[in-house]
């Protein structure tokens, strides 16, 4: 990543400035994030087209009613309507105090709704943190704001038993065994974040967010169970639905780590626990299958990759080919190219 090649990003936050977090069809605003993968794989070139061709899909930020007061915040998680509101507020706060200050505060206090929106939260502030971290403008510093105004005004919390598991294990070992929701049981909902209602009346899954022990090495255990999620991904994307679902777990968690260097250990062991808990939460709802176990290297190289995800033009195509280099970089495994030529060949732009 270079200085210069982030400077398409600042222009595309500067054209999505006073949109909000939902489309007119209903579902999330993916624009900040796709333009910012764009300028991490090295082609800010590709950014303003494609912000050209999405911004008819957009629309116009909820108005401010009233600033989110710091002693009743609880109160407005999950708003959607106050996202304007809490951005002004996320404003303040990154006038006042360094953005690592108020990520690391914020961290811990929305770490229990990881699965708001589907993840689109998590995955925003990832995107804005990186960001950052190349280089801080006041366009930067306001997409972090509004990232983590749209987790806030997203927040849900999935079913959490207080009760720790007696005998945590490895993720390679808990991943079997999350309980999966049967599928004469599941409902069609329309979207994940309804669909995850379900677990409400699954009482099994309260306990699996003890399954795995957060006290290790973090980046280690965040390497285990992406790759981990990029499997269960490859053994149960069968269609344009499920592949959109288990895209989620791996760029959530692709987010996370690279959030984890900037926050306290206290706010980044919440946080794994929650991320495994929300990509759980996708399998139970969603999986058949336990994951892919023998995969075939890929034989294209990362640039071609980029390519082929940047003609497909499809939002979850660009950001997780991205999300599955990143990781692919620091822990190589032939799951994460599978995976986005998978994604590649399966969704095609709506």
């Amino acid at each position: 990543m270079s200085i210069s090649s982030y400077a398409s990003f600042d222009e595309a936050l500067g054209i999505l400035a006073g949109y909000g977090i939902v489309l007119k069809n209903g579902n999330s605003n993916h624009a900040p994030m796709v333009a910012e993968a764009l300028c991490a794989m090295g082609r800010p070139q590709a950014v303003m087209p494609w912000i050209a061709a999405y911004k008819d899909r957009l629309l116009p930020a909820p108005p401010d009613a009233d600033r989110i007061r710091p002693e009743i915040w609880r109160n407005a998680l999950g708003r959607r309507d106050r996202f304007t509101d809490w951005a002004e507020s996320f404003v303040e706060e990154l006038r006042q105090s360094p953005w690592p200050e108020v990520l690391d505060r914020w961290m811990g206090r929305l770490a229990p709704g990881f699965c708001g929106a589907a993840t689109h939260g998590i995955i925003r502030v990832g995107h804005a943190v990186r960001s950052l971290a190349v280089a801080e403008t006041p366009a930067r510093r306001r997409e972090l704001g509004d990232a983590l105004a749209s987790w806030a005004a997203t927040y849900q919390e999935l079913p959490t038993s207080d009760r720790m598991m007696d005998t945590a294990t490895p993720p390679i070992q808990a991943i079997a065994k999350v309980p999966v929701i049967p599928p004469q049981r599941r409902r069609n909902l329309g979207n994940i974040t309804a669909s995850l209602a379900m677990l409400d009346d699954f009482p099994e899954f309260a306990p699996v967010i003890g399954l795995i022990d957060v006290g290790g090495d973090i980046e280690q255990l965040l390497a285990e169970t992406t790759e981990i999620f990029a499997r269960i991904y490859l053994g149960n994307a069968h269609d344009v639905q499920t592949t959109i679902v288990f895209i989620h777990g791996v760029t959530s968690l692709s987010a996370l780590a690279g959030i984890i260097p900037y926050i306290g250990r206290t706010a980044a062991r919440s946080a794994v626990r929650y991320a495994w808990q929300a990509g759980c939460a996708l399998y139970a709802c969603f999986g058949t299958e336990p994951m892919a176990e023998e995969i075939e290297p890929r034989r294209s190289g990362s640039d071609a990759l980029i390519d082929r995800a940047i003609a497909n033009g499809d939002e979850h195509v660009i950001k997780f080919t991205e999300a599955c280099l990143r990781r692919d970089a620091v822990v190589p495994s032939p799951a994460y190219g599978a995976a986005a030529n998978h994604a590649i060949n399966t969704i095609r732009r709506r």
